[in-house]
């Protein structure tokens, strides 16, 4: 607290203790006193200054002139950039009060939602999302049954071939999206917790492969497994590490052409267990890597539908790379391909 508190504040302490941050204003709007919260926040210069040139919005001003007059408690919600984009749920309670007695002064409560308004939104985009991404299937899904139903393909075998392939097709789309979505959700949940059962990552590495073998071989890539460490356990979960490597070696081949190759390395350094996929696919450009592993984001939308892609999958791998403690990295160049590195910490 500043000087101008004295006594008044000896017996207040409790307000530095407080997170949210309180500023007292004389009448003429001046700061007088401040706790450390919100000279944190703020500034540790608040003493003397207007609180318009600290806070500038004037529903704040338009609060503080209406709980003065009214002398009631005017409460209001405002946005600010101070230092960086907050949202407050605004207090002004009317002095003179035990902390301050001059007349025409005001208290004021900052409560920081920013966080809580973050989520909010975090979870309408989510909603917003999903919505999209099933309304599409199932726009395609109604629309070749109400064909049918019209009768307009009754008796034309050709008209239903074509039909129900893409009514199974789009009905298989929605699936892999709710089950993305909800290994998603489940992992989330337990993100919180390190598996700690020993794992061989080499032994998880080849049985992803040997599950992709079918789809190697008709797109006739190839898939070479560099195993350079003589101490491949880590601590981890066995059947999320599998779901790491299936989602990364399954984005090799779906964003590659046929005739490439993918090549998963892993080694070792004292505190490391190392491994690597690289392909020589379609690449990223740099501009959208920062964003390839949240959730829906496609960098190549286009090529994304052509080959099914829900557009989660590098958004579970990231949660479950979180979830061992370990850290993955991505480069790649645009037509050359795309290599991801994930540090598995050995203890």
């Amino acid at each position: 607290m500043d000087n101008f508190s004295g006594i008044q504040f000896q017996e207040l302490k409790f307000l530095n203790e407080l997170l949210d941050q309180v500023i007292i204003l004389d009448q003429k709007k001046n700061i007088c006193c401040s706790n450390i919260s919100a000279q944190k926040r703020f500034g540790s210069d608040l003493e003397g200054k207007n609180i318009s040139s600290v806070v500038r919005d004037h529903k704040l001003i338009e609060a503080i002139d209406k709980a003065v007059k009214t002398n009631q408690t005017n409460i209001v919600d405002i946005e600010t950039k101070l230092p960086n984009f907050q949202y407050y749920k605004i207090s002004v309670i009317p002095g003179p009060s035990k902390i301050c007695n001059q007349e025409n002064s005001v208290i004021i409560f900052f409560k920081d939602l920013t966080d809580i308004i973050k989520v909010q939104k975090l979870k309408s985009d989510f909603v917003a999302n999903v919505s999209h991404e099933l309304r599409t299937p199932l726009q395609s899904i109604k629309l070749g049954l109400e064909t049918i139903n019209n009768g307009h393909a009754t008796g034309d075998a050709e008209s239903q071939k074509k039909i129900l392939p893409l009514v199974l097709q789009q009905t298989t789309r929605m699936e892999n999206i709710v089950n993305d979505l909800l290994s998603l959700s489940r992992i989330e949940l337990q993100e919180h917790i390190r598996p700690n059962d020993k794992i061989d990552i080499n032994e998880i590495i080849s049985h992803s492969v040997d599950l992709h073998q079918e789809i190697l071989k008709k797109n006739n890539i190839i898939c070479k497994i560099d195993k350079q460490t003589k101490d491949p356990i880590i601590y981890g979960d066995r059947n999320r590490l599998i779901e790491v490597f299936n989602n990364l070696i399954d984005n090799a081949i779906k964003y590659s052409e046929k005739n490439k190759k993918i090549t998963i390395t892993t080694r070792s350094d004292d505190k490391n267990l190392i491994a690597i996929v690289k392909d020589e696919g379609i690449g990223i450009s740099r501009k959208n890597i920062p964003q390839i592993t949240e959730r829906f984001f496609r960098a190549n939308p286009a090529k994304s539908k052509e080959v099914g892609g829900t557009g989660l999958g590098l958004a579970i791998v990231k949660h479950i790379v979180n979830q061992h403690r370990a850290e993955m990295n991505i480069s790649s160049e645009e037509n050359k391909g795309t290599t991801i590195s994930i540090n598995f910490p050995k203890s």
